[in-house]
């Protein structure tokens, strides 16, 4: 049977090679440390627990909810951006509660593509940030990650060759999965090109919550005339260790707003009341918790920079997120992402995601996430320590993607 026209543009599933060989280990009795998928696990704060036990099994909150969110968890999203980046925001007209940012960008997709529109987005990137257009029938050109020169020079040339000019752009910083991390002056930037050119931008700012130093990252919207063309995409899932209760929020122009609410009134009925409830209270209540989580990654990003290297493969400390973007080794440079991640699981029993999984310019490097303590690191490194000392005899055994299909 012929292929549906919306899975024929989608390609095939660049991690599923990495999770047959994870599952093949851990049937075989390997104890897989496991730092490939971005899964937070760390608690969710108790009082946010407590919340939901307290709303859940009652008739008034069991029964449907508001697919644009409650307004209780509309303003205490709007009170956050009014805290957090200064920003004033509209609850009843600026801000949708999502799915999580992932539906979030998939139904914005839908509600703003026409076949054919071409959308600018970061070349390696979060996958939904491309596939939530492609699967709406937009059409993807690439653009550099790294926020600089190089990335307006491509946006230049994609507004002067595409036919149609572009319809958005997409930006995502701190970035998903290289790390990379942007000013306002970046900002004020792609805000003052979108304008000149009509293009839409939405900002993913998953991770405006997980950051290293003293600078948190800015949102947007701080940008003075940001509202005439962009949304911003957050979550709850890093911020409050929450990524099973899906949960995240799109802020931003009016109209943008206004056409993702119409398209997820169609599809869905949003979160469990409960849950919104919950998230009310995590906005809301006290930050101890965002800061406890934020130095616990800040302590394992720092063992996994010292331990790696120890072991004999330089890490690039990251500023931001939960992911750490490393350059594949010598000697297995000559490799692709999907093949050396692949003999990670089997030859040191580490999980890492590959490169290729965010783009074509991702192949030369793995994402590392952030989701074991410190011991599980530390165990990681002295397994690949011994796994890169026997690396030339190991490369010889392994068998070439293309051969092995």
């Amino acid at each position: 049977m012929e292929e549906f026209h919306r899975i024929r543009r989608l390609p095939p599933y660049v991690f599923e090679q990495v999770n047959r060989a994870k599952a093949a280990a851990r049937n075989a009795g390997a104890d897989i440390i496991d730092l490939g998928m971005g899964n937070p696990d760390l608690p969710a704060p108790a009082h946010v627990v407590d919340k939901l036990k307290e709303t859940v099994g009652k008739t008034r909150t069991d029964r449907y909810s508001a697919s644009k969110g409650i307004a209780g968890l509309r303003r205490a999203q709007a009170a956050y951006y009014g805290r957090r980046f200064g920003v004033k925001l509209n609850p009843d007209t600026q801000v949708v509660a999502t799915l999580g940012s992932k539906e979030g960008f998939a139904n914005m997709a839908q509600a703003i593509t026409a076949p054919g529109d071409v959308v600018l987005v970061p070349n390696p990137s979060y996958p939904i940030h491309a596939f939530g257009f492609l699967m709406a029938g937009g059409v993807i050109r690439s653009v550099p990650c790294e926020p600089g020169p190089e990335l307006f020079h491509a946006m230049e040339r994609a507004v002067m060759h595409s036919i149609p000019k572009p319809l958005a752009l997409v930006v995502c910083y701190p970035s998903n999965p290289t790390a990379e991390v942007a000013d306002l002056d970046f900002y004020k930037d792609v805000v003052a090109f979108a304008k000149k050119h009509g293009l839409i931008v939405l900002s993913d700012l998953a991770y405006a919550e997980v950051y290293f130093d003293d600078n948190p990252p800015p949102s947007i919207l701080q940008v003075p005339g940001a509202f005439d063309v962009a949304v911003e995409f957050t979550s709850m899932s890093k911020t409050f260790s929450m990524p099973g209760w899906r949960m995240g929020f799109a802020v931003g122009n009016d109209r943008l707003i206004a056409a993702l609410a119409r398209v997820k009134s169609y599809l869905d009925y949003g979160a469990f009341t409960p849950v919104q409830v919950a998230a009310t209270a995590a906005l809301n209540g006290p930050e101890d918790c965002i800061r406890e989580m934020r130095e616990i990654y800040k302590r394992r990003r720092d063992v996994l920079v010292e331990s790696f290297g120890r072991a004999g493969w330089d890490i690039p400390p990251p500023r931001a997120s939960m992911f750490a973007w490393c350059p594949i080794p010598k000697p297995f440079d000559t490799l692709g992402s999907i093949e050396f991640a692949t003999m990670l699981v089997e030859k040191a029993e580490v999980a890492v995601a590959p490169g290729l999984g965010f783009g074509e310019h991702g192949d030369g490097y793995v994402r590392i996430a952030l989701v074991e303590n410190e011991q599980r690191i530390r165990q990681a490194a002295r397994n690949l320590r011994r796994f890169l000392e026997s690396g030339p005899e190991k490369l010889h055994n392994v068998v070439p993607l293309a051969q092995s299909r």
